[in-house]
């Protein structure tokens, strides 16, 4: 497999869409982290969103199979929501031996970075993030592993941060609003810049994850200890940040965002915002969900005076 590294995921998204010559629409899930519909935008994809299922919280793949087997799509994109790291394996290994032109693109930004591929996996293409605010964060980064048959070329396109600034402030106010999101291009995707040899950059993932997973594990352990476990996910989605599922949302963050402490609201369902749809499931999780900080910036009395707060919300 080949292994590619660059300024951000994003970017490698973006050449691995610009090289393919099919070009029929992506299925992505409805609550995927916005900036993945823009680099479709960017790069002049077309996408559809499905819904996610209400069991496991990730892409229905009834209704996703159900669509491929139209024979309308190109590809699609798997992610993990909130980094729950199962991997659907007879799933894409059947759509792959049924449609084997169909690109497979599995997200993994919110997982923990495995630095090997998975050579199990039917996948052509396996997406890792060390930016802001994943579970390892380096504030730069991404990477992934390609299949050999995949063509892979990167151009360097010019950026400027201001436009980064501009187009992550427009698609957050509108999700806020929950009004269309019109795309307008510009130098917002950084796809050059110097970056370390990968035996450097895989040392300094190695060090980080070991440092960001035990504090997380520790933070986590103060939300357990603390709130009902009826209102959180199960273990196996709470190492990204600790995510709950509240009555009133907007009243519990109201009430942790006034004792000047953080808390976040992902991920929104981006039907009607970036495309069309019906997808339910994800806007009911979107509604109820509120994802509680346990990165390395915060602390142990900080997490326990959030839970606190959460209680007293309730």
């Amino acid at each position: 497999m080949q292994t590619i590294l660059a300024p951000r995921a994003s970017a490698i998204l973006y050449n691995v869409l610009l090289g393919l010559k099919d070009r029929h629409a992506f299925l992505l899930p409805a609550n995927i982290c916005p900036i993945v519909p823009i680099t479709f935008f960017k790069a002049g994809m077309p996408f559809e969103f499905v819904d996610i299922s209400a069991r496991t919280l990730h892409m229905d793949l009834e209704q996703a199979e159900g669509r491929i087997r139209t024979g309308e799509f190109g590809g699609l994109l798997y992610a993990h929501t909130y980094g729950e790291p199962s991997t659907p394996q007879v799933f894409l290994k059947k759509v792959k031996k049924d449609f084997p032109d169909l690109l497979l693109i599995d997200d993994r930004c919110l997982c923990i970075p495995d630095l090997e591929p998975d050579i199990s996996s039917a996948a052509d293409v396996i997406l890792y993030s060390t930016g802001y605010a994943k579970i390892v964060d380096l504030d730069f980064g991404g990477f992934a592993f390609l299949n050999d048959d995949l063509t892979y070329r990167s151009d360097g396109l010019p950026f400027d941060r201001r436009d980064l600034e501009m187009i992550e402030n427009a698609w957050k106010r509108s999700i806020e609003a929950r009004e269309r999101y019109t795309f307008s291009n510009s130098n917002w995707l950084q796809t050059d810049s110097e970056l370390p040899a990968w035996p450097e950059f895989a040392e300094r993932v190695r060090a980080a994850k070991e440092k960001s997973i035990a504090h997380r594990q520790a933070i986590n352990a103060v939300y357990n200890s603390l709130i009902p476990s009826s209102l959180c996910l199960s273990e196996p989605y709470q190492l990204w940040r600790f995510n709950l599922r509240v009555p009133d949302k907007k009243k519990t963050l109201a009430a942790i965002f006034d004792a000047q402490l953080l808390a976040s609201s992902h991920y929104a369902s981006l039907v009607g915002i970036m495309g069309e749809g019906n997808c339910p499931a994800a806007q009911q999780l979107a509604g109820e969900v509120i994802n509680l900080f346990n990165a390395t910036h915060y602390t142990l009395p900080m997490a326990e005076r959030t839970a606190q707060i959460v209680l007293r919300s309730l």
